[in-house]
Parts: C-alpha cells; sequence; structure tokens
C-alpha cells in the first residue's frame, strides 16, 4: 500500500465528472488500499476517486465502527429524513461547514470485485456516504 497525495481545493479534477468503474482487477484493488490508507493517515472518514487524482466513480468510507465500506458505481436509490451538523473535507483542509444531509440513505454500488450489493445506513454513515458520492 502507498500514501497518496490529496488534491485540494483549487484543483479541476474536483470539478470533472467521474467514468465509470468497468475493470475489477488487481489494480483497482491497489488503488483502493491505497486510498485507505491515505484517508488514516490524513485522520478522515471518507476518500473519493478525485481526491487522489483518480476520476472513477469509487470511494471507501471508514467511521471507526469496526467496518471499511468500499463504494465502487456508487448510486444513492432512496433517501429520508433530515440532519444537519458540522463537515470537514480532506480537500479542503481547515474548512468546515453546517450541511443537511438525508438521515438515512439506501444505496446500490459494487465491491472490489464487481459483485453488486444494496445498503442502508443511518446517521453518520449516512452522511459520510453521501459526502463521497
Amino acid at each position: 500500500m502507498a500514501i497518496r497525495n490529496i488534491v485540494k481545493d483549487g484543483d479541476p479534477i474536483l470539478n470533472k465528472v467521474c467514468r465509470t468503474v468497468v475493470n475489477f482487477d488487481e489494480k483497482l484493488a491497489q488503488l483502493l488500499d491505497d486510498m485507505l490508507e491515505t484517508m488514516h493517515a490524513a485522520k478522515g472518514v471518507g476518500l473519493a476517486g478525485p481526491q487522489v487524482g483518480i476520476l472513477r466513480r469509487l470511494c471507501v468510507v471508514d467511521i471507526d465502527d469496526g467496518e471499511v465500506v468500499e463504494l465502487i458505481n456508487p448510486v444513492i436509490i432512496e433517501q429520508s429524513g433530515e440532519q444537519v451538523g458540522m463537515e470537514g473535507c480532506l480537500s479542503c483542509p481547515d474548512v468546515w461547514g453546517n450541511v443537511k444531509r438525508p438521515m438515512k440513505v439506501t444505496v446500490k454500488a459494487q465491491d472490489r470485485n464487481g459483485n453488486n450489493f444494496e445498503r442502508t445506513v443511518e446517521g453518520f454513515k449516512a452522511r459520510a456516504f453521501c459526502h463521497e458520492i
């Protein structure tokens, strides 16, 4: 694994549309492992592809609940409720603000092997999923 550079606010890559992941191979697995290590080193709870310079639809989330979630080609298919809370972003260091998010979301995605799954999460994990997607 390797720690990658985190792209900072102002870099045009953060405003570009990401492409769908189509190759579920060792290169993808290495990218996901690197992203997780990078996120942990930066003391974050989520990291998306563009934040490490990769224009692919993928992210990793680890909110310290004992479960790392990798979301590849994620789509929010259902949402309900509301929560408002402080959020920061690894690409915008030292910038925090109140953000309104759904309290509960259901996401359809693929895992690192290309297997489809759906996941319903609530609270802080729902906030992290929405932020990264």
